[in-house]
């Protein structure tokens, strides 16, 4: 069956990911399967809207249009909105990265980051996605997964630097301590030179995001990062809370 237009549409937006944030038409028709000539149309009409911006190189760039409609997604504003003043907080007594994240499919979304004054390569950005078994965020929402997704994702532990653990086992044992001790680290995982440390961010009894904090070593600070951490997603947690009992209070 052939494709409709809104799909053609919805498959050169899909081109775009962390790795390929700038595209050329070619390009643009290569990744999404889709005729260079229709591919030039609909990315004019895209453009048009604002969905698609041209950089003066004449790659493609996500618009601003999209980054205004990403905003209004509940994942954003609730739980975003809940966890600010926390993260700038966490940031004010570390000076470190600052990530606050949720699981996507078998992906860590990010979806707050506030950059560090501490000089440690971190690759993450606001909307990016990286692995869930290589960051210490994602080994935490990892943890808390459902069967069938941790399953999963022991199926595809890809390497990507020498010091990301591939061995499911190994995998296995940091998931259950992470749900024993209520936390998860890194070392080199995901980004040489970059060591992180992440806990759950619970509402009720749901974790629905993870919390972390990247440093260039965890040896001597670790136990006040998960205390800071700890206290932080708590806030955070009863933020939550709060907000959804001021809602229910209005609904009745």
């Amino acid at each position: 069956m052939a494709k409709s237009v809104t799909a053609r549409a919805l498959d050169l937006l899909g081109a775009f990911d962390a790795e390929h944030r700038a595209l050329t038409l070619s390009e643009l028709a290569r990744r999404s399967g889709t005729p260079l000539a229709t591919t030039h149309r609909l990315v004019g009409e895209l453009r048009e809207w604002g969905a698609l911006a041209r950089e003066p190189t004449g790659e493609y760039v996500i618009g601003r249009r999209i980054w205004q409609l990403g905003l209004l997604a509940p994942v954003q504003t609730g739980l975003r909105t809940a966890a600010s003043p926390f993260l700038h907080d966490l940031y004010g007594a570390t000076l470190a990265t600052v990530h606050l994240a949720v699981r996507d499919g078998m992906e860590v979304l990010y979806i707050d980051r506030l950059a560090g004054h501490v000089s440690v390569p971190v690759i993450s950005k606001i909307g990016s996605r990286l692995p869930l078994h290589a960051t210490g965020v994602g080994k935490v929402l990892l943890a808390y997964a459902p069967e069938e997704v941790r399953t999963a994702a022991l199926g595809r532990l890809s390497r990507v630097t020498a010091y990301t653990i591939t061995q499911p086992a190994r995998v296995l044992e940091q998931l259950r301590r992470v749900r024993a001790e209520g936390y998860a680290t890194t070392g080199e995982e995901m980004t040489l030179g970059a060591c992180s440390v992440a806990v759950p961010v619970r509402n009720g009894d749901e974790v629905v995001a993870a919390l972390g904090i990247v440093v260039p070593d965890l040896r001597r600070q670790l136990p006040r990062l998960v205390s800071a951490l700890q206290v932080a997603a708590q806030g955070i947690g009863r933020t939550l809370a709060s907000v959804q009992w001021k809602q229910g209070l209005a609904r009745g």
